[in-house]
């Protein structure tokens, strides 16, 4: 949907909103486009290294292992700069959106399990040599498949 430096702006725009980790960043474009479009995390992940190499944001600091970040001054200027590129980019979101209809279908379920294959990542890394976590990760996810299941349908 997007090239690289058309990612960086929507990134910068979304954290001039706000400041976000990473997967929020993922989630509110996602939303944004109705479902239909999620930068994976091997994108963003390396664009927001670059925008901070750039000087265009900060990481926040805080507890926790997810780094949360925020636009700087320098970041705020580029995209005024840009503003008109910002602005058409925007509207590509919103008419992808509004296409796909905002409560359509599955991306809530998209975005959960988008979320919970990051946390299954996270987690997998820690559950080398323990095998107890290994299996209470296991467990979960067969409780939840079981509950989903049992859904009226």
């Amino acid at each position: 949907m997007f090239d690289g430096g058309e990612l960086r702006l929507v990134l910068l725009t979304l954290l001039e909103e706000q400041p976000r980790h990473g997967y929020d960043l993922i989630r509110e474009i996602e939303e944004r486009t109705g479902g239909s479009y999620a930068p994976s995390p091997g994108v963003v992940y390396p664009t927001l290294t670059m925008l901070d190499e750039m000087g265009h944001i900060d990481e926040v600091k805080e507890e926790g292992a997810r780094k949360r970040f925020a636009i700087t001054d320098a970041g705020k200027a580029f995209l005024a700069e840009k503003r008109e590129e910002v602005d058409a980019l925007l509207e590509r979101l919103a008419l992808v959106g509004e296409r796909e209809g905002r409560s359509a279908g599955g991306a809530p379920i998209k975005r959960a399990m988008m979320g919970l294959g990051m946390a299954l990542r996270d987690t997998l890394g820690a559950a080398r040599g323990n095998p107890e976590l290994v299996h209470d990760v296991a467990a979960i996810i067969d409780e939840a498949a079981r509950k989903i299941e049992r859904l009226d349908r």
